[in-house]
């Protein structure tokens, strides 16, 4: 089969799309065809190294969190998973195509995650998202107002148009000191940014309040008087679905910017890198 081969820490030039052997499946497990994959930030982070004391693997390396595809084969124990089944770890639903869902499962179960086991929004609350146009941020907003909680979409300045169509309860650009400055009283905060912009908003957050974030615990947080959530997103498939399903029905969004060819992962990398895309870069075979 084809593959892309990580054989060292480096630039996207380290990535080698080439023939490899077909991946051996277990007992309990199912070999999947795949159709789409996606590009995640995590990515990027193990191909140059950043990652690998949280995130160490053997060389050469195939990356990648998302896949769509159609059951190939399955294991002796496998019951459910018919041969030609469309998955994406559990079935997509009939209304999305294989890139859309290609682009699904790591920025949805992370919203979802920093929402419901991080935040844990109750009704009325209001919940700062950070980041609110990316896949993750995009996701946490559905996912808090599903849970009753008032919204507020977090992004900059110059991109405050685009997210008036997140459905939230109202956008405030986290890269203005004069908005900031209007933020008081936060029952919570989904952190999908990090780094500066996040020590500014920590003020924000009530006595008591709640930080959730995917990109760990940020310096200064604990001199406030306030709950730091930080995890790892988790695999759901159940959840997985649900979204899907959200999706499917156009309640929510993850935009694809370009579909590529996974041999052009390299510059696919580099595109990424450079940042600027408005939504997801899905690979295909």
């Amino acid at each position: 089969m084809k593959a892309v081969l990580l054989y060292s820490y480096g630039d996207p030039s380290h990535l080698r799309y080439e023939e490899t052997a077909m991946p051996k499946y277990g007992d309990n497990e199912v070999l999947v065809k795949m159709h789409a994959t996606s590009i995640n930030p995590i990515d990027v982070k193990i191909r140059s190294g950043a990652a690998k004391s949280r995130f160490p693997i053997e060389f050469p390396a195939i990356l990648g969190r998302d896949l769509s595809g159609e059951v190939a084969k399955t294991g002796g124990n496998v019951q459910g998973f018919p041969k030609g089944m469309r998955v994406m770890a559990l079935a997509i639903p009939d209304a999305l195509n294989f890139e859309q869902a290609g682009a699904l499962p790591l920025v949805t179960t992370t919203g979802t995650q920093l929402i419901e086991r991080a935040v844990k929004p109750k009704a009325g609350q209001t919940v700062l998202v950070t980041g609110a146009l990316g896949g993750v941020g995009r996701t946490a907003v559905h996912v808090a107002r599903k849970h009753g909680a008032r919204v507020l979409a977090g992004v900059r300045a110059k991109e405050k148009e685009d997210a008036s169509k997140l459905k939230a309860d109202e956008v405030v650009a986290i890269d203005s000191e004069e908005e900031i400055e209007h933020l008081h009283g936060l029952d919570a905060i989904a952190d999908t940014v990090g780094g500066t912009t996040i020590q500014r908003l920590l003020k924000t957050i009530r006595k008591g309040g709640v930080l959730g974030s995917v990109l760990g615990e940020p310096e200064g947080a604990k001199k406030y008087d306030i709950r730091v959530e930080a995890f790892m997103s988790q695999p759901d498939a159940s959840r997985l679905y649900q979204l899907a399903e959200d999706v499917a029905r156009h309640e929510f969004s993850i935009p694809i910017a370009r579909t590529m060819k996974l041999q052009e992962i390299q510059e696919a990398h580099r595109m990424f890198e450079r940042g600027g895309l408005s939504g997801k870069i899905v690979l295909v075979p």
